[in-house]
């Protein structure tokens, strides 16, 4: 029997990068996988297309988690198509790289709305929605654990979601739903590697005694354990996916 069979997992930004990687992930240990997307409807129609083929259920569902309604929705089509969420992994996010003195208004605003807004919508539900026994993974950052100029806000978002994941840990424990967050270093996605210069990600390699970045599947193999019935001691925690980078 597979790891996860008979679970159903919600994946938020599954339509590539990481969270692609984990819906397949996912649906590879036997979970049925909500492919939420905010516009990437091909991207995410793709995501489906490769789980069915591999004998697979998912299906995508377009919901921007910085609304709540949005994640109401998301939440209640989800359920109405699978009949329950045992599983959510808040991958959605946004990374906005500025110094302090330049970073505008919408700039703020846009990091929150998403990294930290978002993740608190879904948690909301989740309070009530997500099956007993469950777990929820949330999206923090290595990055927190350096200190790296231009990412002030950034960090700040993703500081943001570590308190709430130990917070909601003590607040649901009782429903035997776990909660935690994963920070993964550099990885191989368009998220980190557009518009950077070579230099740069040449560094981001050198920082880990691997001299290579991760790839989405490092970490999908993380969240897929935390999802499963080994790690229901494990709860409020942050585990760091990034290669020994700190």
């Amino acid at each position: 029997m597979k790891n996860l069979e008979e679970k159903v997992a919600l994946v938020t930004g599954a339509s590539r990068g990481i969270g692609a990687a984990i819906a397949q992930k996912l649906a590879a240990e036997g979970a049925k996988v909500i492919v939420n997307y905010a516009g990437s409807q091909n991207e995410a129609e793709a995501v489906v297309k490769a789980i069915e083929s591999n004998g697979g259920s998912a299906i995508a569902i377009r919901a921007d988690i910085s609304i709540a309604q949005d994640v109401e929705h998301l939440f209640d089509a989800s359920i109405s198509h699978f009949g329950r969420i045992h599983i959510l992994v808040n991958n959605a996010g946004i990374m906005i790289t500025k110094p302090i003195k330049d970073t505008t208004d919408e700039d703020f605003d846009r990091q929150f709305n998403i990294n930290v807004k978002g993740t608190f919508l879904t948690l909301r539900e989740a309070a009530t929605k997500l099956a007993e026994n469950g777990a929820i993974i949330n999206f923090s950052t290595s990055v927190n654990r350096v200190i790296v100029p231009t990412y002030g806000t950034y960090v700040a978002t993703k500081s943001a979601v570590e308190q709430l994941t130990r917070v909601f840990a003590k607040e649901i424990g009782a429903r035997g739903i776990t909660v935690n967050s994963v920070s993964p270093g550099p990885v191989n996605t368009e998220l980190f590697i557009k518009g950077k210069p070579q230099q740069a990600i040449d560094g981001a390699k050198a920082s880990s005694p691997f001299n290579r970045l991760g790839e989405p599947e490092d970490i999908a193999n993380v969240v897929a354990f935390l999802a499963g019935s080994e790690a229901k001691w494990i709860s409020g925690q942050n585990i760091g996916v990034n290669g020994a980078m700190s």
